[in-house]
């Protein structure tokens, strides 16, 4: 028996050495394929000329920011393709698969592209037995996590966008979660967050729309050889299952929809609110495993570099490599006139990511922009940028090292005036509920917002995490 738990302890120690060479330290030592991306991808594509066919409306409230899927996914006519980095258990994927099962009965073709983490392969377990029963519903998993394969573990699709019938698209940085689209929860847990959503007014001529490359974007990883169906065929015992959450969820959108009316049939005029634009174009990283080329990392800087009045800049934490920083470096703006807002110690609910942010913090102050932090209530979870008041960016790329060069990441660049104002005025009203560091990396004095308390455990826990994740940053 000793014999058999030493082994065991062996094994054990082997594996953990694996996973840390094969999951981490090969990314310190691994270059990116390099291409002629930026040859054949000109900064100046992102400005039009006059105005163009896509019109966007900007979505920032959390409850009404579910009301618009359900309002998606229930005046799609004939496709929706869905892509998630993460569908949490909890009322709002319930409402959410309930929607689609009901778009898919009236004969709507829905195909759902989630990121393969073990999180998603455990919330979709019986899920995905109803959606492979269901002819018009087709599921897949990018890259699902293998035990042997952690070097797979880092390649996560961080992708979150909707485009239903390849006329209107929906594209930010929430996941599917009550912390996203809830007006209040009992313990806090909020998150506040930022969508687009971008009309073809033109549906004779979808090539210069974004929503053309989105579809594109979306074909692209839906064939692409890490994304995989997670059934094959079913046992009687997984048909059972798979019927009996089909029925769970129609009976619980019966209820939801009995019980709240004015969640459903909105069938919202977007056109009717929507801003014009000058140009929409996507943006994404490439997909491969290790080290991407960082593809998004490129276009933010060069707006960036050819910005002259004025940045803002908005990540729930902030986590630059030394590659990073040398772009930084080369801005030509006024350090005075940029903006970064980012969750405070009090507000993140990520301690691993602000572990690296942390040590970065004075720096952002040191290099002379104006930083600002959230102080609640719950947290930021929003990735926009605006350049010069007229380019605008809005999506799921982190400014960090992760979403720099491991994850997928799609962003919109908007050219629009219009919806630049727009976005810098709602952003402004938001900051009413954060505080300016100043030089000293203390707050600035403001009667009106409250410093968030924080508790010593979280303060010790994000302080021993720095330590361990120094080792690291280039993982975060």
């Amino acid at each position: 028996m000793k014999n058999i738990i030493k082994t065991l302890n062996y094994a054990l120690g082997a594996y953990i050495i694996y996973i840390i060479i094969f999951g981490g330290i090969v990314l310190s030592f691994y270059k990116h394929n390099t291409s002629n991306y930026l040859e054949t991808h000109p900064v100046e594509r992102f400005w039009g000329e006059k105005t163009g066919q896509d019109r966007v409306v900007l979505v920032e409230d959390r409850y009404n920011s579910g009301i618009a899927r359900i309002d998606f996914i229930e005046n799609a006519k004939e496709t929706l393709d869905i892509s998630y980095y993460a569908i949490d258990n909890g009322i709002s994927s319930d409402i959410f698969l309930g929607c689609i099962l009901n778009a898919a009965n009236r004969g709507v073709k829905v195909r759902l592209l989630l990121d393969g983490s073990l999180q998603n392969i455990i919330e979709m377990k019986e899920a995905k037995y109803t959606i492979f029963q269901h002819p018009n519903i087709e599921l897949k998993f990018y890259d699902t996590s293998g035990f042997f394969r952690p070097w797979s573990w880092n390649n996560r699709l961080h992708d979150k966008y909707i485009i239903a019938d390849n006329q209107i698209a929906m594209i930010g940085g929430r996941n599917i979660g009550d912390r996203y689209f809830a007006k209040e929860r009992k313990n806090g847990d909020i998150v506040n967050d930022r969508d687009v959503v971008i009309i073809n007014t033109d549906s004779q001529n979808t090539s210069n729309s974004a929503i053309y490359q989105m579809r594109e974007y979306f074909n692209y990883v839906w064939n692409h050889k890490y994304s995989k169906c997670p059934v094959k065929k079913l046992t009687q015992r997984q048909e059972r299952k798979g019927q009996a959450k089909a029925e769970y969820l129609n009976k619980n959108i019966e209820k939801v929809r009995k019980d709240n009316p004015e969640m459903f049939n909105q069938s919202i005029d977007w056109l009717a609110i929507s801003l014009p634009t000058n140009k929409v174009t996507l943006i994404h990283n490439p997909i491969e495993r290790f080290n991407k080329e960082p593809w998004c990392w490129y276009e933010i800087t060069n707006l960036a570099e050819r910005a002259k009045e004025f940045i803002f800049i908005q990540s729930p934490y902030i986590i630059p490599t030394k590659d990073m920083l040398k772009h930084i470096g080369t801005i030509d703006v006024p350090r005075e006139n940029i903006d970064i807002l980012t969750n405070s110690l009090a507000s993140t609910p990520n301690a691993m990511a602000y572990s690296g942010h942390i040590r970065h913090r004075k720096k952002m102050v040191d290099f002379g922009a104006n930083v600002y932090e959230f102080q609640g209530p719950g947290s930021i979870h929003a990735k926009s940028y605006i350049f010069d008041d007229r380019i605008s960016l809005v999506g799921s790329f982190n400014m960090d090292s992760r979403s720099t060069y491991l994850s997928t990441e799609t962003m919109v660049v908007i050219d629009s005036k219009e919806f630049a104002n727009h976005l810098k005025k709602v952003i402004e009203d938001n900051s009413n509920n954060s505080l300016k560091v100043l030089e000293n990396y203390s707050y600035e004095y403001n009667s009106a917002v409250e410093e968030g308390e924080v508790l010593l455990s979280k303060v010790i826990k994000i302080r021993i995490l720095s330590i361990i994740t120094y080792l690291f940053d280039y993982m975060l």
